[in-house]
């Protein structure tokens, strides 16, 4: 096999590999816990992603996480929690709240953008 088809098939095999840790690896940055007391509140980064992109709560008290985009991509622009039905526009440069009642199942809730690029849960235990 010629030397510039192998280099391609490298390439093309990188590029493969990239793309599939930049879906499925990267956005996994670091798990949250919620901070004791009667009001659980997280601060949820949006930067090309959230971080963190997990957060764990604790059933049976309300939490409220804060939504601080940092951007101005119009794919981080919704919020989408299916479970809770909430879907929240959430302004570039600009910190958004969004209440999540007490009443949430334990389990596990994903977060997304509105295209579904973007993706975080919540952890509720």
């Amino acid at each position: 096999m010629p030397v510039d088809k192998i280099l391609v098939l490298l390439g093309g095999l990188a590029a493969i590999a990239w793309i599939n840790w930049y879906f499925f690896v990267a956005g996994r940055r670091r798990v949250a816990v919620a901070a004791g007391g009667a009001l659980q509140e997280i601060e949820i980064i949006v930067a090309g992603g959230y971080d963190p992109s997990a957060i764990r709560l604790a059933h049976g008290r309300p939490a409220r996480l804060v939504f601080d985009r940092r951007e101005t991509s119009s794919c981080s622009e919704e919020l989408v929690i299916p479970d809770l039905g909430i879907r929240r526009f959430l302004p570039a440069n600009e910190r958004t709240t969004v209440d999540v009642p007490a009443t949430v199942e334990r389990g596990t809730h994903e977060f997304t953008c509105g295209m579904g690029m973007l993706r975080g849960r919540l952890i509720v235990e």
